[in-house]
C-alpha cells in the first residue's frame, strides 16, 4: 500500500538541510563546505582508509552531507520531486528502506572504485530513488521512456562535471533499482500474492541488499 502523505521524503530533506547549515556555520561559508574547517563534515565524509580504520559510521553519515550550497539545494530539489513519487507509491516505511539500501549501495561503490576520495552527498540515495521509480513505471506498464531519459541524462551530468562521484551515483541507482524490484517484483514471480507474504519477502530483498552493501564496504575498506 502506498502513503497517504510523503513525510519520509519531507523529513529527509529536513535533516540534509539542517545538517548542512551545521556545517556551514562550522565553516562560516554558505557557498562552499570544506571538511577541514567543518567538524561534522571531517567526522563523516566517506574515506577509504579511514573506513578501513574503524570509522565505519562514515557509510551512512556521507550520505547526509554536502560540499555546498548548490550541491544541498539541487539533491534536495530532485528529492523533492523524485522522492514524493516513489514514496508515494510503495509507502513510507518501504520508501526508507530503499532510499537506505541505495545508500549504502552507493558507499560501496565508492570503496571499490574510488576509495581515495573524500566524497559526499545524497545523490547516491537519490539515484536509487530514480531507479526505484523506473521499476514501479515498469510495474505499472506505464511508457518509461522519461524516467530513462532522466537517468541517462543525469548519468552524463555525473561523466561531464569534475568531482561528481559517478559511482555512487550508479551504485545508489542499482541498489535502489534492485530493492524496489524486490518490494513491487519479486513477490509476484515466486507467487507470493498475498499481502503480507509480498511485504516478507520485499523486507527480505531490502535487508539481504544491505547486508550485501555493507559486507563490500567492510570487505573492501579491509584491503586497503
Amino acid at each position: 500500500m502506498g502513503a497517504t502523505r510523503p513525510i519520509a521524503t519531507y523529513s529527509l530533506i529536513a535533516v540534509n538541510v539542517v545538517v548542512f547549515i551545521i556545517t556551514a556555520i562550522q565553516s562560516r561559508n554558505l557557498v562552499t563546505i570544506d571538511p577541514n574547517t567543518s567538524r561534522v563534515s571531517y567526522e563523516g565524509v566517506l574515506f577509504g582508509p579511514l573506513v578501513n580504520s574503524g570509522e565505519y559510521w562514515r557509510i551512512l553519515t556521507s550520505g547526509f552531507l554536502h560540499y555546498g550550497l548548490i550541491h544541498v539545494g539541487l539533491n534536495m530539489l530532485t528529492l523533492y520531486i523524485l522522492g514524493r513519487d516513489l514514496e508515494m507509491a510503495v509507502g513510507t516505511r518501504r520508501f526508507v528502506g530503499i532510499y537506505v539500501t541505495a545508500l549504502f549501495g552507493g558507499s560501496a561503490a565508492v570503496l571499490i572504485f574510488s576509495p581515495f576520495a573524500a566524497t559526499a552527498g545524497a545523490s547516491g540515495a537519490i539515484y536509487g530513488v530514480m531507479g526505484g521509480l523506473l521499476v514501479a513505471v515498469i510495474r505499472a506498464k506505464l511508457p518509461p521512456g522519461q524516467i530513462i531519459g532522466l537517468i541517462a541524462i543525469n548519468i552524463v551530468i555525473s561523466l561531464s562535471i569534475p568531482n561528481i562521484s559517478l559511482w555512487a551515483h550508479l551504485g545508489g541507482l542499482a541498489f535502489g533499482a534492485a530493492a524496489t524490484a524486490g518490494v513491487l517484483l519479486l513477490p509476484q514471480r515466486i507467487g507470493q500474492r498475498d499481502a503480507a507474504s509480498a511485504s516478507r519477502v520485499g523486507w527480505l530483498s531490502i535487508a539481504g541488499l544491505v547486508v550485501l552493501a555493507l559486507a563490500i564496504c567492510v570487505v573492501r575498506a579491509a584491503t586497503l
